[in-house]
């Protein structure tokens, strides 16, 4: 399996993984603990007894991100599957790249505005569906660089096939 084969490979399984990871994160509701119950992006938990959460704009722009950067990781996915697929086709995967880099930019939006809204709020600690969301960021920017690379090794692949080596 040539290089660019192996980083298209390792992009997909990459993305694959940052997306089980943000699917989990913001489906659930354990983004912070209080001492009487825990919360997510949904509801709110106290005493074993869950209620959603009234809206409020930071919240829901916050979810929105999060739901956003999940289909954008999805499509990459796709995308980059496609791409490995049709190994006999000239495709680049530049809309790959692009879809997976903005998937990590809402994500990397999503969590940074959650922290903002919770980090001074008192007896609050952030629980693991919270720091999931921050484990698929780095999953969703390397899947974005792999196909970045392999993008790259095609096209300097084309650029010198058409000059006469001589040996």
């Amino acid at each position: 399996m040539g290089v660019k084969r192996s980083l298209q490979s390792g992009g997909i399984l990459l993305s694959l993984l940052a997306n089980v990871l943000m699917v989990l994160s913001t489906a659930t509701n354990y983004w912070t603990r209080q001492h009487e119950g825990h919360s997510g992006l949904w509801q709110e938990c106290n005493h074993r007894i869950c209620s959603n959460i009234p809206c409020q704009t930071t919240l829901a722009v916050i979810a929105a991100c999060m739901v956003l950067a999940a289909c954008f990781g999805v499509v990459g996915m796709v995308l980059g599957l496609w791409i490995r697929c049709h190994e006999g086709e000239s495709r680049r995967g530049q809309t790959t790249i692009a879809i997976l880099f903005l998937g990590g930019l809402l994500l990397l939006t999503a969590l940074i505005g959650y922290t903002v809204n919770n980090a001074w709020k008192n007896n609050v600690v952030f629980s693991w569906s919270y720091f999931s969301g921050w484990l698929a960021l780095p999953f969703s920017i390397l899947a974005g660089v792999c196909f970045l690379l392999a993008d790259i090794i095609m096209q300097s692949t084309d650029a010198i096939s058409g000059f006469p080596v001589c040996l």
